[in-house]
């Protein structure tokens, strides 16, 4: 393997696009020995792909470090057939949803080198955070590549069985629909206090948004910022006795989401 990997993209949708656009960002492809396989990509994907010398639906053939599978996983059975010859030898790398790596390798000729990465929304601004599971034979230096090329889409956690990416899909999959529905909460509830409509959304909207880049670089647990926050006998205190009390409600209705989401997620692959 080179130090940059040439890559074949299959699928060069949302997600595919802004891995693609990573990549060409960093340089951390080898982009004239890459590919972007859709017949349906964006003007915006082409013209990257021409102005870095990257391939544009070439004849499907092999010689790539890793295949990419980005396509919709209700189509993949039909379209990955086609692209075994582009698999073998490869690393194979699905941020498809719900595919396994037994429906993976049987629609790539027996593909054994497999990495499922589950990907959230924020991944589309290089603000996500991925799940990571690989078969064994993937190695030690392949898996360090797949961290490469998956921090076009953020963080990356590995995970060390293949049905614990149904658990991540629960957790940080569904993840940013939980924030969304807290920031919307947050701005009803403003309103119905008397504040105007637009102010109480983008109070809560930026709130959060806020809150949440200040514990990136914070450094400290999600635990003790909360804490910090929380003046003994304050109002943070009076709301989160409401939220989280001796019920602790708020913690037992996330943990209730995150098991039926994992068991939906667990339902989709079988």
């Amino acid at each position: 393997m080179t130090d940059k990997p040439t890559v074949a993209l299959i699928g060069a949708g949302a997600m595919g696009g802004a891995l693609f656009r990573g990549w060409l960002a960093s340089n951390s492809i080898d982009a004239s020995g890459s590919a972007v396989f859709d017949p349906g990509a964006p003007a915006e994907i082409l013209d990257l792909a021409k102005a870095h010398s990257v391939s544009i639906n070439p004849e499907i053939g092999g010689g790539f470090d890793f295949v990419i599978v980005a396509v919709k996983p209700q189509i993949s059975g039909k379209v990955l057939p086609a692209y075994a010859p582009a698999a073998e030898g490869a690393v194979v790398l699905s941020v498809m949803a719900g595919t396994t790596i037994k429906a993976l390798s049987e629609s790539l000729s027996g593909s054994t080198k497999i990495v499922r990465a589950m990907p959230n929304l924020p991944a589309s601004i290089g603000a996500g955070v991925s799940g990571l599971f690989a078969s064994e034979a993937v190695s030690a230096a392949e898996r360090t590549t797949v961290e490469q090329l998956m921090a076009a889409a953020g963080a990356s956690v590995w995970v060390e069985r293949e049905t614990d990416i149904d658990l991540v899909t629960a957790v940080s999959g569904s993840g940013p629909a939980y924030f969304f529905l807290l920031a919307e909460s947050l701005a009803e509830a403003g309103v119905a206090a008397g504040l105007p409509k637009e102010a109480a959304t983008r109070l809560a909207e930026a709130t959060l948004a806020g809150a949440g880049a200040l514990m990136a670089v914070d450094g400290r647990s999600a635990a003790e910022m909360r804490k910090a926050v929380t003046s003994p006998g304050g109002t943070t205190a009076a709301a989160l006795n409401v939220l989280d009390g001796n019920e602790r409600t708020m913690r037992l209705l996330v943990k209730e989401a995150v098991v039926a989401a994992a068991k939906r997620a667990g339902e989709l692959a079988d």
